[in-house]
Order: C-alpha cells, then sequence, then structure tokens
C-alpha cells in the first residue's frame, strides 16, 4: 500500500488514469493529478478531495520540458516529496501505415513516449536524492504484439517496454524500481472511438472472453507501487486477459 507516498499520476483526468488515481488515493496516496484538460483534472481531484484524500491538479503538456519541469516544482512546493511516478498520458492517430501523416506519427510518439522520458528524467531526479521511488509506465499489449493500422502507437509503446527495461537498470542501485503495466483491450473511451468491426476482432481474441476493466489496470499499477514489491523492476506486467501471453 502506498501510504502516506506522493503519486504523480499523468493523463489523470479520465479513463485509466483517472482510475489509477482513486486505486492510488485508497491506498492512502497522496495525488498530484496531471492532464492536458484543466477542468477535468479539478473535477477529477474534487471527487478525491470530497473523500478526505490530500490531492492537487496540475495542467500540463507532457511533451513539453518546461511544462514537466512546473509540474515537478508544484508537487515539491505542495507536498515536498515525489514517491510514485505513473507515466500514463497517451493518445492514439489510427491510420494505415501508407496513409499514416507524419504529424500523426509525431504527435503519437511525442506524447506517448518522449512525454514519458520528460516525466521520468524530471521526477528521477528527485527520486535518486530520496533514494526511494516506484515509476510504472503505462505500455499495451500492441507494443508487444503490434495491431494493424496502429504502427505509430505500437511503436511508441514498444519503446516505452524498452525504456522501463533501460531505466530499471540505470535507477536500481538508488533503490528506484520501473515497471510497465501493458492494458489489453481496456473498456475506455479511447477503445470506443474504434471501428465496431476492429473491437469485435479484438474481443474475440481474449481467452477470458470479456474487455478488460480501468480498475483491472489499476490494480495492477497499485501492486507495482506498493513498499512490498520493492524486488521487482525491469518487468513487464500484461493485464490483457490472455490475449498475449
Amino acid at each position: 500500500m502506498p501510504k502516506g507516498k506522493v503519486a504523480v499520476i499523468t493523463g489523470a483526468s479520465r479513463g485509466i488514469g483517472r482510475c489509477i488515481s482513486h486505486a492510488l488515493a485508497d491506498g492512502g496516496a497522496r495525488i498530484v493529478a496531471v492532464d492536458i484538460d484543466l477542468d477535468a483534472t479539478k473535477e477529477m481531484v474534487d471527487e478525491l478531495k470530497a473523500r478526505g484524500v490530500e490531492a492537487v491538479a496540475v495542467q500540463g503538456n507532457v511533451t513539453n520540458a518546461a511544462d514537466v519541469e512546473s509540474m515537478v516544482a508544484s508537487a515539491i512546493d505542495t507536498f515536498g516529496q515525489i514517491d510514485i511516478l505513473i507515466n500514463n498520458a497517451g493518445i492514439t492517430r489510427d491510420a494505415l501505415l501508407v496513409r499514416m501523416k507524419e504529424d500523426e506519427w509525431d504527435a503519437v510518439l511525442n506524447v506517448n513516449l518522449k512525454g514519458a522520458f520528460l516525466c521520468t528524467r524530471a521526477v528521477a531526479k528527485i527520486m535518486t536524492k530520496q533514494r526511494y521511488g516506484r515509476i510504472v509506465n503505462i505500455a499495451s499489449v500492441v507494443g508487444q504484439m503490434g495491431n494493424a493500422g496502429q504502427a505509430n502507437y505500437c511503436a511508441s509503446k514498444a519503446g516505452l517496454i524498452g525504456m522501463t527495461r533501460s531505466n530499471a537498470r540505470e535507477l536500481a542501485r538508488r533503490n528506484i524500481t520501473v515497471n510497465a503495466v501493458a492494458p489489453g483491450f481496456i473498456a475506455t473511451d479511447m477503445t470506443a472511438a474504434l471501428p465496431e468491426k476492429a473491437r469485435e476482432e479484438l474481443s474475440a481474441q481474449i481467452p477470458l472472453g470479456r474487455l478488460g476493466s480501468p480498475e483491472d489496470v489499476a490494480n495492477a499499477v497499485r501492486f507495482l507501487t506498493a513498499e512490498n514489491s520493492g524486488y521487482i523492476t525491469g518487468q513487464v506486467i500484461g493485464v490483457n486477459g490472455g490475449m498475449y501471453m
């Protein structure tokens, strides 16, 4: 349980990020909710505060280094420490390879991969001084197995898995663990935007026979941020109903 710890969560206003925020708050964490949509983030933070949780909403674009540094400064000014980082912010810009525009490639790689790099770099400076930290990157099953029409998204998530392993090796001696959670087909606004045929095809690949929920992902994240998970690092935990083994 991350009781008393300070957790920075990007993409926190909705979907998986919102659920992770609530799950870590349930475990006793103080929450720094970061999102480009400040109104939605404040709404989520107000929900947490109504439950007695210490939480703050921070507007930030994870692709902008200045915004990321401001995010870290806000967390330190408010709580004096950062113990947990959840790199959850992500977007999709799906298109077949031959039709994919360069700006669609760049946008997805910038948010999903560069954003995680900037946040990790900034927060690792704090965690290194503390000699403690838990970093969890939200990857994806398609970063492991690929998916037609998502070359940019798959590349960003595969890159995030590679970065997880590299950072885990680099930061381990400072008592900082770095892991990834790779969700499968999860019922969120993002997956709801997929064509019906694509959803049916993906659902048919899931041995457990159901879509995952944001809570399924949040439960794995909460485990990896707990005190007793300190000997787990550099790992990718699949939360996919058996879709990829």
